[in-house]
Protein backbone atom coordinates (compact mmCIF):
# COMPACT_ATOMS: atom_id res chain seq x y z
CA UNK A 1 0.00 0.00 0.00
CA UNK A 2 1.46 3.51 -1.29
CA UNK A 3 -0.04 7.15 -0.28
CA UNK A 4 -1.27 8.99 -3.61
CA UNK A 5 -1.86 11.93 -1.99
CA UNK A 6 -2.58 13.94 1.56
CA UNK A 7 -4.32 16.57 0.99
CA UNK A 8 -6.38 19.47 4.21
CA UNK A 9 -9.65 20.18 3.18
CA UNK A 10 -10.39 21.75 6.42
CA UNK A 11 -8.68 23.40 9.16
CA UNK A 12 -8.73 20.18 11.06
CA UNK A 13 -9.46 17.34 8.25
CA UNK A 14 -6.58 15.71 6.12
CA UNK A 15 -7.89 13.73 3.17
CA UNK A 16 -5.23 10.94 2.55
CA UNK A 17 -5.53 8.47 -0.94
CA UNK A 18 -3.70 5.61 -0.71
CA UNK A 19 -3.64 2.57 -3.55
CA UNK A 20 -3.07 -0.77 -2.91
CA UNK A 21 -1.32 -2.96 -6.09
CA UNK A 22 -3.21 -5.66 -8.33
CA UNK A 23 -0.46 -7.87 -6.80
CA UNK A 24 -0.68 -7.04 -2.88
CA UNK A 25 -4.23 -6.83 -3.38
CA UNK A 26 -5.07 -10.75 -4.90
CA UNK A 27 -2.87 -12.01 -2.18
CA UNK A 28 -5.54 -10.22 0.63
CA UNK A 29 -8.28 -11.54 -1.32
CA UNK A 30 -6.91 -15.34 -1.14
CA UNK A 31 -6.22 -14.85 2.54
CA UNK A 32 -9.36 -13.49 2.88
CA UNK A 33 -10.67 -16.72 0.98
CA UNK A 34 -8.71 -18.92 2.90
CA UNK A 35 -10.54 -17.41 6.09
CA UNK A 36 -14.26 -17.54 5.30
CA UNK A 37 -14.11 -20.90 3.33
CA UNK A 38 -14.98 -22.95 6.22
CA UNK A 39 -17.94 -21.33 6.39
CA UNK A 40 -19.09 -21.15 2.82
CA UNK A 41 -21.77 -23.76 1.74
CA UNK A 42 -22.82 -24.30 -1.97
CA UNK A 43 -25.17 -27.00 -3.41
CA UNK A 44 -23.24 -30.22 -3.86
CA UNK A 45 -20.25 -29.54 -1.94
CA UNK A 46 -18.98 -30.18 1.66
CA UNK A 47 -19.40 -26.81 3.69
CA UNK A 48 -15.84 -25.42 4.06
CA UNK A 49 -14.62 -27.42 0.95
CA UNK A 50 -15.25 -24.97 -1.88
CA UNK A 51 -12.96 -23.89 -4.34
CA UNK A 52 -11.99 -20.00 -4.46
CA UNK A 53 -12.78 -20.54 -8.43
CA UNK A 54 -16.30 -22.18 -7.59
CA UNK A 55 -16.96 -20.01 -4.77
CA UNK A 56 -16.47 -17.04 -6.79
CA UNK A 57 -18.29 -18.38 -9.58
CA UNK A 58 -21.29 -19.43 -7.20
CA UNK A 59 -20.96 -15.90 -5.12
CA UNK A 60 -19.52 -13.78 -7.59
CA UNK A 61 -16.14 -12.19 -8.16
CA UNK A 62 -16.28 -9.55 -5.41
CA UNK A 63 -17.16 -12.67 -2.83
CA UNK A 64 -14.21 -11.52 -0.61
CA UNK A 65 -13.24 -8.36 -1.78
CA UNK A 66 -14.85 -6.47 1.80
CA UNK A 67 -13.01 -8.54 3.67
CA UNK A 68 -9.69 -8.35 1.78
CA UNK A 69 -9.93 -4.63 1.75
CA UNK A 70 -10.81 -4.42 5.66
CA UNK A 71 -7.91 -6.67 6.35
CA UNK A 72 -5.43 -4.36 4.55
CA UNK A 73 -6.81 -1.28 5.66
CA UNK A 74 -6.52 -2.41 9.14
CA UNK A 75 -3.27 -3.61 8.71
CA UNK A 76 -1.16 -0.61 7.05
CA UNK A 77 -3.41 1.82 7.65
CA UNK A 78 -1.86 3.29 11.55
CA UNK A 79 1.55 2.27 10.20
CA UNK A 80 0.65 5.07 7.89
CA UNK A 81 -0.63 7.79 9.92
CA UNK A 82 2.02 7.13 12.47
CA UNK A 83 4.33 7.87 9.39
CA UNK A 84 2.26 11.26 8.50
CA UNK A 85 2.82 12.28 12.12
CA UNK A 86 -0.90 12.99 12.47
CA UNK A 87 -2.44 13.14 16.02
CA UNK A 88 -5.97 12.27 15.52
CA UNK A 89 -9.01 12.82 17.88
CA UNK A 90 -11.35 10.69 15.58
CA UNK A 91 -11.44 6.81 13.73
CA UNK A 92 -10.64 7.78 10.00
CA UNK A 93 -13.55 7.79 7.61
CA UNK A 94 -12.52 5.19 5.07
CA UNK A 95 -14.52 5.14 1.72
CA UNK A 96 -13.20 3.23 -0.85
CA UNK A 97 -13.09 4.37 -4.60
CA UNK A 98 -12.19 1.85 -6.94
CA UNK A 99 -11.54 -1.36 -6.79
CA UNK A 100 -10.94 -4.25 -9.37
CA UNK A 101 -8.75 -7.49 -10.14
CA UNK A 102 -6.86 -5.95 -12.87
CA UNK A 103 -6.32 -2.20 -10.90
CA UNK A 104 -6.26 -3.29 -7.40
CA UNK A 105 -7.99 -0.68 -4.83
CA UNK A 106 -7.95 2.95 -4.13
CA UNK A 107 -9.72 4.17 -1.10
CA UNK A 108 -10.25 7.62 1.01
CA UNK A 109 -9.42 8.21 4.36
CA UNK A 110 -10.53 11.46 6.08
CA UNK A 111 -8.82 12.25 9.16
CA UNK A 112 -10.24 14.31 11.84
CA UNK A 113 -6.60 15.98 13.42
CA UNK A 114 -6.29 17.68 17.11
CA UNK A 115 -6.44 21.39 16.52
CA UNK A 116 -3.56 23.50 16.98
CA UNK A 117 -4.59 26.10 18.44
CA UNK A 118 -3.45 29.56 19.10
CA UNK A 119 -3.29 30.78 22.98
CA UNK A 120 -2.20 34.45 23.99
CA UNK A 121 -2.65 36.12 27.30
CA UNK A 122 -2.40 33.46 29.35
CA UNK A 123 0.13 35.27 32.39
CA UNK A 124 -1.69 37.80 34.31
CA UNK A 125 -4.98 37.12 34.34
CA UNK A 126 -7.23 39.24 36.78
CA UNK A 127 -9.03 37.33 39.23
CA UNK A 128 -9.70 38.28 42.51
CA UNK A 129 -9.35 35.98 45.66
CA UNK A 130 -11.04 38.25 48.28
CA UNK A 131 -12.40 36.49 51.36
CA UNK A 132 -15.73 36.85 53.10
CA UNK A 133 -15.78 38.52 56.52
CA UNK A 134 -17.44 36.54 58.87
CA UNK A 135 -19.52 38.26 61.33
CA UNK A 136 -21.55 38.05 63.95
CA UNK A 137 -24.53 37.54 62.11
CA UNK A 138 -22.80 34.74 60.48
CA UNK A 139 -22.31 32.76 63.58
CA UNK A 140 -25.88 33.34 64.80
CA UNK A 141 -27.16 31.51 61.97
CA UNK A 142 -25.19 28.54 62.73
CA UNK A 143 -26.42 28.61 66.32
CA UNK A 144 -30.24 28.79 64.61
CA UNK A 145 -29.38 25.95 62.46
CA UNK A 146 -28.79 23.93 65.10
CA UNK A 147 -31.65 24.88 66.61
CA UNK A 148 -33.96 24.20 63.93
CA UNK A 149 -32.42 20.78 63.63
CA UNK A 150 -33.46 20.40 67.51
CA UNK A 151 -36.63 22.17 67.37
CA UNK A 152 -39.93 19.84 68.75
CA UNK A 153 -43.12 20.11 66.90
CA UNK A 154 -46.11 21.51 69.53
CA UNK A 155 -49.93 21.15 69.07
CA UNK A 156 -51.70 24.35 69.34
CA UNK A 157 -55.31 24.56 69.92
CA UNK A 158 -56.32 28.41 71.15
CA UNK A 159 -55.87 29.60 68.06
CA UNK A 160 -56.44 30.06 64.43
CA UNK A 161 -54.20 28.72 61.59
CA UNK A 162 -51.08 30.78 60.31
CA UNK A 163 -48.53 30.83 57.37
CA UNK A 164 -45.62 28.71 58.81
CA UNK A 165 -47.84 26.11 60.79
CA UNK A 166 -48.19 22.61 60.07
CA UNK A 167 -51.78 21.42 60.05
CA UNK A 168 -53.46 18.31 59.79
CA UNK A 169 -56.26 17.98 56.63
CA UNK A 170 -59.02 16.01 55.91
CA UNK A 171 -60.12 17.05 52.12
CA UNK A 172 -61.85 15.96 48.99
CA UNK A 173 -62.03 17.78 45.85
CA UNK A 174 -64.90 18.10 43.57
CA UNK A 175 -65.68 19.22 39.88
CA UNK A 176 -69.00 20.28 40.49
CA UNK A 177 -70.36 17.81 42.31
CA UNK A 178 -68.44 14.92 41.27
CA UNK A 179 -65.48 14.21 43.12
CA UNK A 180 -62.68 14.21 41.21
CA UNK A 181 -59.58 11.06 41.16
CA UNK A 182 -56.58 12.47 43.58
CA UNK A 183 -58.24 15.11 44.94
CA UNK A 184 -58.80 13.14 48.67
CA UNK A 185 -56.66 12.88 51.31
CA UNK A 186 -57.11 11.76 54.67
CA UNK A 187 -54.70 13.35 57.84
CA UNK A 188 -52.64 14.78 55.02
CA UNK A 189 -49.95 17.23 56.90
CA UNK A 190 -49.32 20.64 55.22
CA UNK A 191 -46.84 23.70 56.02
CA UNK A 192 -49.07 26.60 55.09
CA UNK A 193 -46.77 28.70 53.11
CA UNK A 194 -44.64 25.62 51.49
CA UNK A 195 -46.78 26.08 47.93
CA UNK A 196 -47.45 22.50 47.83
CA UNK A 197 -50.33 22.64 46.95
CA UNK A 198 -52.61 24.61 44.32
CA UNK A 199 -52.35 27.74 44.50
CA UNK A 200 -54.67 29.55 46.44
CA UNK A 201 -55.51 26.77 48.70
CA UNK A 202 -52.84 27.28 51.94
CA UNK A 203 -54.28 30.99 51.82
CA UNK A 204 -57.81 29.95 52.43
CA UNK A 205 -56.45 27.31 55.60
CA UNK A 206 -54.82 30.49 57.24
CA UNK A 207 -57.67 31.38 59.87
CA UNK A 208 -59.24 28.23 60.76
CA UNK A 209 -59.55 26.40 63.52
CA UNK A 210 -58.91 23.24 64.83
CA UNK A 211 -61.82 20.85 64.31
CA UNK A 212 -63.60 23.63 62.06
CA UNK A 213 -64.83 22.37 58.30
CA UNK A 214 -64.99 24.63 55.62
CA UNK A 215 -64.83 24.51 52.14
CA UNK A 216 -61.53 25.96 49.55
CA UNK A 217 -62.03 27.21 45.91
CA UNK A 218 -59.20 27.04 44.05
CA UNK A 219 -58.70 27.23 40.30
CA UNK A 220 -56.46 24.87 38.33
CA UNK A 221 -53.40 26.42 36.64
CA UNK A 222 -53.63 26.19 32.59
CA UNK A 223 -50.06 24.50 32.24
CA UNK A 224 -51.76 21.87 35.13
CA UNK A 225 -49.44 17.77 34.38
CA UNK A 226 -53.00 16.72 34.32
CA UNK A 227 -55.06 18.26 30.97
CA UNK A 228 -57.93 17.40 31.67
CA UNK A 229 -57.75 19.15 34.88
CA UNK A 230 -56.00 22.26 33.26
CA UNK A 231 -58.31 25.79 33.79
CA UNK A 232 -60.44 23.58 36.13
CA UNK A 233 -62.75 25.62 39.06
CA UNK A 234 -62.79 23.14 41.93
CA UNK A 235 -63.94 23.16 45.34
CA UNK A 236 -61.94 21.25 48.50
CA UNK A 237 -64.18 20.09 51.17
CA UNK A 238 -62.32 20.32 54.05
CA UNK A 239 -61.86 19.88 57.73
CA UNK A 240 -59.17 20.80 59.78
CA UNK A 241 -57.94 18.36 62.04
CA UNK A 242 -54.84 19.98 64.25
CA UNK A 243 -52.21 22.57 64.13
CA UNK A 244 -48.34 21.92 65.18
CA UNK A 245 -46.11 24.62 65.30
CA UNK A 246 -41.93 24.40 65.43
CA UNK A 247 -40.94 25.28 69.47
CA UNK A 248 -37.09 26.06 69.30
CA UNK A 249 -34.75 25.59 71.99
CA UNK A 250 -33.40 28.60 74.25
CA UNK A 251 -29.84 29.64 73.07
CA UNK A 252 -28.41 29.13 76.10
CA UNK A 253 -25.30 26.64 77.43
CA UNK A 254 -27.69 24.05 78.41
CA UNK A 255 -29.16 23.76 75.22
CA UNK A 256 -25.33 23.54 73.53
CA UNK A 257 -24.54 20.92 75.95
CA UNK A 258 -27.49 18.72 75.02
CA UNK A 259 -26.82 18.96 71.57
CA UNK A 260 -23.39 18.96 71.16
CA UNK A 261 -20.08 18.54 72.61
CA UNK A 262 -19.29 21.78 73.57
CA UNK A 263 -20.31 23.09 77.24
CA UNK A 264 -20.77 26.73 76.70
CA UNK A 265 -22.18 28.48 73.95
CA UNK A 266 -19.36 30.66 73.64
CA UNK A 267 -17.33 27.75 72.83
CA UNK A 268 -19.43 26.95 69.90
CA UNK A 269 -19.84 30.01 68.68
CA UNK A 270 -15.94 30.37 68.94
CA UNK A 271 -15.81 26.98 66.93
CA UNK A 272 -18.32 27.73 64.23
CA UNK A 273 -16.52 31.51 63.78
CA UNK A 274 -13.29 29.10 62.77
CA UNK A 275 -15.20 26.75 60.67
CA UNK A 276 -16.96 29.34 58.60
CA UNK A 277 -13.48 31.43 58.45
CA UNK A 278 -11.57 28.11 56.66
CA UNK A 279 -14.59 27.89 54.26
CA UNK A 280 -14.47 31.20 53.41
CA UNK A 281 -10.13 31.28 52.94
CA UNK A 282 -11.74 28.11 50.65
CA UNK A 283 -14.20 29.17 49.05
CA UNK A 284 -11.93 32.15 47.90
CA UNK A 285 -9.51 29.88 46.72
CA UNK A 286 -12.40 27.87 44.33
CA UNK A 287 -13.42 31.35 43.52
CA UNK A 288 -10.18 32.52 42.45
CA UNK A 289 -9.62 28.83 40.24
CA UNK A 290 -13.07 28.96 38.62
CA UNK A 291 -12.29 32.87 37.72
CA UNK A 292 -8.44 32.23 35.89
CA UNK A 293 -9.62 28.85 34.27
CA UNK A 294 -12.84 30.60 32.45
CA UNK A 295 -10.46 33.31 31.87
CA UNK A 296 -8.26 31.00 30.22
CA UNK A 297 -11.41 28.96 28.20
CA UNK A 298 -12.30 32.40 26.78
CA UNK A 299 -8.90 32.85 25.55
CA UNK A 300 -9.57 29.67 23.25
CA UNK A 301 -11.19 30.64 20.25
CA UNK A 302 -9.33 28.27 17.37
CA UNK A 303 -11.45 25.89 15.73
CA UNK A 304 -12.21 23.01 17.73
CA UNK A 305 -13.50 19.54 15.63
CA UNK A 306 -17.21 19.03 17.41
CA UNK A 307 -15.97 15.32 17.32
CA UNK A 308 -14.09 16.16 20.52
CA UNK A 309 -16.93 17.53 22.06
CA UNK A 310 -19.31 14.61 21.23
CA UNK A 311 -16.40 11.95 23.04
CA UNK A 312 -16.36 14.24 26.15
CA UNK A 313 -20.02 13.95 26.49
CA UNK A 314 -19.80 10.06 25.50
CA UNK A 315 -17.31 10.22 28.58
CA UNK A 316 -19.44 12.70 30.95
CA UNK A 317 -22.50 9.90 30.16
CA UNK A 318 -20.58 7.12 31.01
CA UNK A 319 -18.89 8.66 34.19
CA UNK A 320 -22.93 10.01 35.55
CA UNK A 321 -24.08 6.48 35.02
CA UNK A 322 -21.35 4.70 37.06
CA UNK A 323 -22.38 7.09 39.63
CA UNK A 324 -26.15 6.16 39.34
CA UNK A 325 -25.10 2.39 39.32
CA UNK A 326 -23.11 2.58 42.77
CA UNK A 327 -26.17 4.11 44.32
CA UNK A 328 -28.31 1.24 42.35
CA UNK A 329 -29.97 3.02 39.66
CA UNK A 330 -29.97 2.74 36.15
CA UNK A 331 -29.55 5.95 33.51
CA UNK A 332 -33.42 4.76 32.06
CA UNK A 333 -34.58 4.80 35.56
CA UNK A 334 -33.01 8.58 35.88
CA UNK A 335 -34.56 9.35 32.72
CA UNK A 336 -37.77 8.28 33.10
CA UNK A 337 -37.94 10.27 36.89
CA UNK A 338 -36.42 13.07 35.68
CA UNK A 339 -38.68 13.26 32.21
CA UNK A 340 -35.48 13.71 30.31
CA UNK A 341 -34.30 11.93 26.93
CA UNK A 342 -30.43 10.47 26.61
CA UNK A 343 -30.42 13.49 24.21
CA UNK A 344 -31.67 16.22 26.65
CA UNK A 345 -29.11 14.69 29.34
CA UNK A 346 -26.67 15.35 26.57
CA UNK A 347 -27.60 18.83 25.47
CA UNK A 348 -27.63 19.89 29.38
CA UNK A 349 -24.37 18.65 29.40
CA UNK A 350 -22.81 20.34 26.48
CA UNK A 351 -21.58 23.50 27.86
CA UNK A 352 -19.39 21.70 30.47
CA UNK A 353 -17.91 19.16 27.73
CA UNK A 354 -17.25 22.10 25.87
CA UNK A 355 -15.50 24.11 28.50
CA UNK A 356 -13.85 20.78 29.29
CA UNK A 357 -12.71 20.02 25.61
CA UNK A 358 -11.22 23.90 25.51
CA UNK A 359 -9.36 23.95 29.01
CA UNK A 360 -7.49 20.57 28.57
CA UNK A 361 -6.03 21.97 25.07
CA UNK A 362 -5.21 25.60 26.56
CA UNK A 363 -3.68 23.87 28.58
CA UNK A 364 -1.46 21.57 27.03
CA UNK A 365 -0.46 24.24 24.87
CA UNK A 366 1.01 26.16 27.87
CA UNK A 367 2.39 22.78 28.42
CA UNK A 368 4.02 22.96 24.88
CA UNK A 369 5.00 26.42 25.12
CA UNK A 370 6.86 26.87 28.60
CA UNK A 371 8.25 23.05 27.65
CA UNK A 372 7.30 21.66 30.69
CA UNK A 373 8.29 18.26 31.45
CA UNK A 374 7.96 15.67 34.06
CA UNK A 375 11.36 14.48 35.43
CA UNK A 376 11.67 11.02 35.78
CA UNK A 377 12.16 10.70 39.72
CA UNK A 378 8.93 12.75 39.94
CA UNK A 379 7.16 10.47 37.66
CA UNK A 380 8.46 7.39 39.49
CA UNK A 381 7.30 9.00 43.14
CA UNK A 382 4.06 9.85 41.67
CA UNK A 383 3.65 6.17 39.85
CA UNK A 384 4.88 4.41 43.38
CA UNK A 385 1.82 6.42 44.76
CA UNK A 386 -0.65 4.85 42.70
CA UNK A 387 1.48 1.29 42.61
CA UNK A 388 1.15 1.51 46.75
CA UNK A 389 -2.78 2.45 46.89
CA UNK A 390 -3.41 -1.10 44.80
CA UNK A 391 -0.81 -3.47 46.28
CA UNK A 392 1.44 -3.20 42.91
CA UNK A 393 4.70 -2.90 41.70
CA UNK A 394 6.36 0.05 39.78
CA UNK A 395 6.93 -1.77 36.97
CA UNK A 396 3.28 -3.11 36.52
CA UNK A 397 1.82 -0.07 36.88
CA UNK A 398 3.96 1.20 33.83
CA UNK A 399 2.85 -1.59 31.80
CA UNK A 400 -1.01 -1.31 32.77
CA UNK A 401 -0.89 2.51 32.25
CA UNK A 402 -1.20 4.68 28.98
CA UNK A 403 2.07 6.09 30.60
CA UNK A 404 2.14 9.09 27.61
CA UNK A 405 -1.17 10.02 28.94
CA UNK A 406 -0.36 10.18 32.54
CA UNK A 407 2.76 12.17 31.91
CA UNK A 408 0.70 14.57 30.17
CA UNK A 409 -1.93 14.61 33.17
CA UNK A 410 0.88 15.71 35.11
CA UNK A 411 2.16 18.09 32.40
CA UNK A 412 -1.54 20.06 32.77
CA UNK A 413 -0.88 20.00 36.45
CA UNK A 414 1.91 22.18 36.12
CA UNK A 415 0.43 24.07 33.62
CA UNK A 416 -2.69 24.86 35.69
CA UNK A 417 -0.40 25.84 38.72
CA UNK A 418 1.50 28.42 36.56
CA UNK A 419 -1.18 30.56 35.20
CA UNK A 420 -2.48 30.59 38.59
CA UNK A 421 0.93 31.66 39.81
CA UNK A 422 0.77 34.34 37.26
CA UNK A 423 -2.46 35.40 37.63
CA UNK A 424 -3.15 39.36 39.42
CA UNK A 425 -5.52 39.34 42.14
CA UNK A 426 -7.21 41.99 42.02
CA UNK A 427 -10.39 43.29 44.08
CA UNK A 428 -13.74 41.55 43.07
CA UNK A 429 -14.77 44.77 41.10
CA UNK A 430 -11.63 44.77 39.36
CA UNK A 431 -11.58 40.61 37.98
CA UNK A 432 -12.67 40.66 34.26
CA UNK A 433 -15.46 38.77 33.35
CA UNK A 434 -14.26 35.46 31.56
CA UNK A 435 -15.63 36.81 28.09
CA UNK A 436 -13.54 39.34 28.76
CA UNK A 437 -10.22 38.62 30.10
CA UNK A 438 -7.74 40.89 30.66
CA UNK A 439 -4.40 39.57 31.24
CA UNK A 440 -1.36 41.78 32.03
CA UNK A 441 1.37 39.82 30.20
CA UNK A 442 1.27 37.81 26.85
CA UNK A 443 2.76 34.86 26.60
CA UNK A 444 6.07 34.77 25.71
Amino acid sequence: MSLKSSTRTEVNTVEMVFEVGAEDFEAAVERAYRKLRKNISIPGFRKGKVSRKMAETYLGEGAFYDEAVNDLINAELPGELVKAELELVDRPQVDVETISKEEGVVYKAICITKPQIELDGYKGIHASKKVKEVTEEDITAQVDMLRQRNARLVSVDDRPAQIGDEVNLDFEGFFGDEPFEGGKGESFPLRLGSGQFIPGFEDQVVGKSVGEEFDVNVTFPENYQLEDYAGKDAVFKCRLNGITVEELPEADDEFIQDATDFSTMEEFRADARKRLEENAVRDAENSFDNTVMEALIALVDSPIPNVMFEHRLDSLVANFEQMLKQQNMSMDLYLQYTGMSMEDFREANRDRAVNEVKLRLALEKIAELENIQIPEEELNSSLQELADANHLSLEVVKRRIPLEDYIMDMRVGKAIELVKANAVIVDEEEAAPAEEAAPADSAE
